[in-house]
């Protein structure tokens, strides 16, 4: 029997835009640990975010690398 919670949510249906979120803001702060268990979707998500972030700021890094060595 699985139980529901409240919102009629299970355990694992969280939207996973929240872990998506918490992935970008771990590497804004540095932390590189997952809250998650490696092998749950949640843990995917959370990755998801933290890779999306990195890459985000390595374009940031080049972009001003290549203004700063043209002038």
């Amino acid at each position: 029997m699985r139980v529901k919670r409240k919102n009629n949510l299970k355990k694992y249906d969280a939207p996973l835009i929240i872990q998506f979120n918490k992935g970008v803001n771990s590497f804004k702060r540095g932390l590189l640990k997952s809250p998650f268990h490696p092998n749950t979707m949640q843990h995917r998500e959370w990755q998801r975010g933290f890779d999306t972030a990195y890459f985000t700021q390595v374009k940031k890094v080049k972009q001003h690398e290549s203004r700063r060595r043209s002038s």
